[in-house]
């Protein structure tokens, strides 16, 4: 079964499309929208399930309305095109205090890191001293805000005035890293790990950075994120989803012939890419959201705010725990 569809959301915000992706199809449960970027890590997810017949097991038909961007999801949700989405829980958060009620359950713990070519003389977070250093994401993204609060930690300074920060989209600043035209790179973990395939090092890994300023579990920072409305008229459909979530990474976590069944996906370069995007995603796996990955998540959005986050979380948005979906809820 073929879903056909093209949606274009007004504004020019950003274009929803779907290129005939397979509909999972079910019975039991009904449907969910869901958009995925045609080539990120959700799609692998969603391939697998497809593959292995997870949805159908469970009576969940999945419609993949695919994005052409992060930023068309959130669009697409809240403009009604699509029932779930992924993003990050700051901006969920921020969207519960404009009076959206949305809810956050985890997808992915991996996060990115700063890299340095093999040959690099840059050894230690001092070293970036005058170095031309790419910022995926651009001047408020999280990854970017984190370093700098770290940075300021360990070195007495703001890493923005330390370093020459370049902000510009993941794959454009990938290329211009391997060009050398840039000294290192923060980036997502996608591209981190196709980095790392090709030799480049990890100067400094996200978790660490979290670890080191204090946040410690390391909450999951993006999620699958939906209305609360969705979740009072398609409660089973919900659930249904967020089991097939959990099936396919355990299949993804175990089963390399998985993995070579979506390598044209994930589309490496080299072995050693598609190898070290295998090792990312499965180390980034979540465990089930408890209490403690509240708790982090709170300490996380107040160091956010004090490091400049007001642009990303707004001034007057509160800590809101009813935001994330525990395991079993």
């Amino acid at each position: 079964m073929i879903d056909r569809r093209r949606l274009l959301v007004a504004g020019g915000a950003a274009a929803l499309v779907g290129f005939g992706l397979p509909v999972m199809r079910a019975s039991a449960a009904g449907s969910l929208r869901v958009t995925s970027l045609k080539f990120g890590s959700l799609s692998w997810l969603l391939e697998t399930i497809r593959a292995e017949g997870i949805a159908d097991k469970l009576g969940l038909q999945i419609i993949i309305v695919e994005v052409a961007t992060n930023q068309a999801g959130p669009v697409a949700l809240l403009s009604g095109e699509a029932d779930v989405i992924v993003s990050d829980w700051p901006w969920a958060l921020r969207q519960r205090a404009m009076g959206e009620p949305v809810k956050f359950a985890p997808y992915s713990s991996a996060l990115g890191a700063v890299m340095v070519a093999p040959d690099s003389p840059i050894r230690k977070l001092g070293d970036l001293k005058g170095k031309r250093l790419g910022v995926a994401g651009g001047a408020i993204d999280k990854s970017w805000l984190l370093l700098r609060a770290y940075s300021k930690k360990e070195l007495g300074t703001d890493m923005a005035q330390f370093a020459l920060p370049s902000y510009g989209a993941a794959p454009l600043l990938t290329e211009e890293t391997r060009s050398g035209r840039l000294d290192a790179v923060l980036n997502f973990w996608t591209y981190a790990a196709r980095l790392q395939g090709d030799n480049y090092r990890a100067l400094l890994e996200m978790d660490d950075v979290l670890k080191a300023l204090g946040i410690d579990p390391v909450p999951s920072m993006v999620g699958f994120i939906w209305r609360e409305g969705t979740e009072a008229k398609k409660g089973a459909e919900l659930t249904a989803f967020l089991s097939a979530v959990e099936q396919g990474n355990a299949v993804l976590a175990k089963s390399d012939a998985a993995w070579d069944r979506i390598r044209n996906l994930v589309r490496p370069e080299t072995d050693a890419e598609f190898a070290a995007i295998k090792a990312y995603y499965r180390a980034g796996i979540p465990q089930p959201w408890t209490g403690a990955e509240t708790r982090s998540a709170e300490k996380l959005t107040h160091l956010l705010v004090d490091v400049g986050g007001a642009q990303l979380l707004g001034s007057d948005t509160q800590f809101d725990p009813k935001l994330f979906h525990a395991a079993g809820s």
